[in-house]
């Protein structure tokens, strides 16, 4: 395993990133000052129990939600400092994978990773969400619905819509938490690949020291807080 280049401009950076959430009249701190520079093209595996506050740390990355204090930024650019537009064209770079798989049980494999790109207007929708398939093992399934599909081929269905518009970033939360260890394992491995492949960045939470072993960087959090980074 190679350490990361010293030199090279971080892709995502969280600068004293601090979150808090209201639950009822208590406060909650999710992220306590929290500072991180990653590089592009990593694969990063977020561990801890729950509530340590890894999920909150890829819905930070991916400005599905803005910090209480403190900077997010990616390429640069503070989350919290665009507007819709911009947001818009940000979450364009980055993909989400998660472990309830949240397709759309109306519609077909092909139809599910087509999805991002009707929503965005693009043309030749369905040829690349049948490239995506195929990325993924599954053209031979596209047409089948959703519920004719396993555990993992419904992941990797995800793992395909994620991968549709071509993201720099890819966020996976759990991933592999509603499969049988072999299927995680397979997921797993297609993480690995489309990172060392393909030149996406990875994030991915899990509280699995298993699946974080094909990970580039280990992050332990604990309590809000980045415990130790394992290179």
């Amino acid at each position: 395993m190679q350490s990361p280049s010293k030199t090279a401009a971080p892709l995502l950076s969280f600068d004293n990133v601090i979150k808090d959430y209201t639950n009822a009249s208590e406060r909650v701190r999710a992220l306590d000052s929290v500072s991180l520079d990653l590089e592009s093209g990593r694969f990063v595996a977020f561990m801890g129990p729950s509530g340590c506050g890894k999920s909150t740390f890829l819905h930070l990355a991916g400005a599905l939600d803005f910090p209480t204090a403190g900077h997010v930024r990616l390429d640069g650019t503070a989350t919290d400092r665009l507007n819709e537009a911009g947001l818009t064209h940000l979450r364009r770079n980055i993909g989400f994978v998660f472990q309830s798989f949240q397709l759309l049980n109306t519609l077909s494999a092909v139809e599910n990773v087509e999805v991002p790109l009707l929503l965005a207007d693009e043309v030749n929708a369905r040829p690349r969400a049948m490239e995506r398939l195929a990325t993924v093992g599954l053209e031979k399934l596209a047409h089948r619905m959703t519920h004719q599909l396993s555990g993992g081929q419904m992941q990797r269905v995800a793992i395909a819509r994620a991968l549709v518009h071509d993201p720099r970033v890819l966020l996976a939360d759990e991933p592999t938490g509603n499969l049988d260890t072999a299927t995680g394992n397979a997921i797993l491995e297609l993480l690995q690949r489309v990172c060392s492949e393909q030149g996406v960045t990875i994030l991915m939470a899990t509280h699995s020291a298993e699946a974080s072993a094909l990970a580039d960087t280990i992050v332990h959090m604990r309590d809000g807080r980045i415990m130790e980074e394992q290179l």
